[in-house]
């Protein structure tokens, strides 16, 4: 298959995430009404609902009232369109697994737009999550039901043993969130995941508060982490897990 239709099918999912990432934190139907424009209250027609390029011909505003359009919304779009396109190279010759990579993607897109904006990771995404990730080693040929199930158990519990030691610095949300990646990956690609999570958290951390924009006390989302080290590991994790049990060899 040529990558265009695979592009196109990012974008498409893409623009529905952003109507989850609006919509289901505040509990609104994700399906009626229609969209809108959140200012003048506009329906938005089909031309103008187009993903990227209807942005780009309004020049990213409203048609009705010129209100500019968050850019949220084609990054959401490019970037989802861009991780289908990787998820296509490395599953696209089997479609089950690139199936269940594309859906992993996305909801790791949603994930961390929503904890970004809202500082929650919601359990109606997560909890389902967890199900899926397991149903989906069973069918597929890249995970056992034990590998599965070990991931979910070690994704859960070292986040518990995290809040119990932080005193609640971590939320429950994290929790559930590993144990979700935990399902779709195993625990061995989960343990890449939480190391490029881990890492990149504490540089950002340490990022900012070096140049003053971060107080100690204040909270920092770790779902984003979480959700980068989960692509990473899909993405490449059994690459990474058998170069480090061969013994680094390249």
């Amino acid at each position: 298959m040529a990558l265009a239709p695979v592009v196109t099918f990012g974008l498409v999912i893409g623009s529905f995430l952003n109507v989850v990432i609006a919509r289901l934190p505040e509990r609104r139907s994700l399906w009626a009404p229609g969209s809108a424009c959140p200012v003048c209250g506009t329906a938005i027609a089909w031309r103008d609902n187009i993903p990227l390029i209807s942005f780009l011909a309004l020049r990213g505003r409203c048609r009705a009232c010129a209100t500019p359009i968050p850019w949220r919304y084609p990054l959401v779009e490019a970037l989802t369109a861009a991780l289908f396109t990787l998820a296509w190279l490395v599953y696209g010759a089997n479609l089950v697994d690139f199936v269940i990579a594309a859906g992993l993607l996305a909801t790791l897109v949603a994930i961390t737009a929503i904890d970004l904006r809202y500082l929650i990771i919601p359990d109606s995404i997560t909890l389902p999550g967890i199900l899926a990730g397991f149903l989906a080693s069973l069918a597929s040929q890249r995970l056992s039901w034990a590998e599965s199930a070990g991931g979910i158990l070690l994704g859960g519990g070292l986040f518990i043993v995290v809040i119990l030691l932080s005193r609640g610095g971590m939320g429950g949300g994290d929790l559930k969130l590993g144990a979700m990646l935990g399902a779709f990956l195993g625990w061995k690609a989960l343990l890449v995941a939480l190391f490029v999570a881990v890492a990149l958290g504490g540089l950002a951390a340490a990022g900012l508060l070096a140049s003053g924009r971060l107080a100690r006390k204040d909270a920092v989302p770790f779902g984003p982490f979480l959700a980068i080290g989960g692509a990473a590991a899909l993405l490449w994790g059994d690459a990474i897990v058998a170069w480090y049990l061969g013994g680094f060899q390249p």
